[in-house]
């Protein structure tokens, strides 16, 4: 089974062209909603006040009411157009791997490998230091670094850093390892008392199709697990990984066939 989906690039540049797409509309709106609040606020004299008591005071104090509106309302756009772009500059920006990407076991490994020299590199330079200044050199560090790496009272690399890399190994190592079991997998379908379970690799899901609506106590229970409702699926679905596949199996096993 394939892991990822092959259209993960194109959804990607699609989402990306939405967001952008909306904070444009709404930026859009906000303009018009401001340039309609100057236009109808060029109707009154500047500094002029209300003339309380006067005809004028109730037109007056509707048109303040109105450009008042017109500008919560631009306002509000503009926040919505901010928003979006920085939904779009994340999306753009993201550099976390995903499961829906086909290249993510590939990305991983790359991952590993940078991981493990930053590992060998912290300690060949927490090595060095204890030498001093002309082996951090010869390891490759600059003059100025080497000088203040070896005037210092504590090595380069604390402890608690390489733990933490070393972590960071261990868990792309069982990425990696998972993702491989993934790939393995044979594709199943289960049909259960009122319903299927299906596995879709080809956009990576493990979807649910029941015959009939769900019970509202039904649909939360798949909410609580990680289910949305893909309407273009017509199914209640989440990415297939293997937690997923057998968290589905359970519910199933426990809700479904009784």
């Amino acid at each position: 089974m394939s892991i990822g989906r092959q259209d993960f690039e194109e959804r990607k540049e699609k989402k990306i062209s939405t967001l952008k797409e909306r904070a444009r509309k709404a930026n859009e709106i906000a303009n018009q909603e401001f340039n309609s609040a100057r236009e109808m606020g060029s109707v009154i004299p500047f500094g002029q006040p209300i003339l309380v008591g006067h005809h004028s005071e109730g037109r007056h104090r509707s048109l303040l009411k109105r450009i008042d509106t017109k500008h919560r309302k631009a306002s509000e756009a503009y926040d919505k157009a901010a928003y979006y772009e920085n939904k779009a500059e994340t999306a753009e920006t993201n550099i976390s791997i995903s499961g829906d990407d086909p290249e993510a076991l590939t990305r991983y490994q790359e991952k590993l490998e940078k991981l493990v020299k930053k590992q060998e590199f912290m300690k060949a330079v927490n090595k060095a230091w204890k030498q001093g200044k002309a082996a951090l050199i010869a390891l490759g560090l600059s003059e100025a670094e080497s000088e203040k790496a070896a005037n210092e009272n504590k090595k380069p690399f604390p402890s608690w850093s390489l733990s933490n890399n070393n972590a960071e190994i261990r868990r792309v190592k069982e990425k990696i390892e998972t993702l491989k079991k993934l790939d393995n997998m044979t594709a199943e379908n289960i049909k259960f008392k009122g319903g299927e379970m299906l596995v879709n690799v080809d956009i990576n899901r493990v979807q649910l199709f029941f015959d009939g609506i769900p019970s509202p106590e039904i649909r939360a229970l798949l909410k609580s697990h990680g289910f949305k409702w893909a309407r273009s699926q017509r199914a209640w679905q989440r990415q297939r990984t293997i937690n997923a596949i057998r968290t589905t199996k359970r519910l199933i096993e426990e809700n479904f066939n009784n």
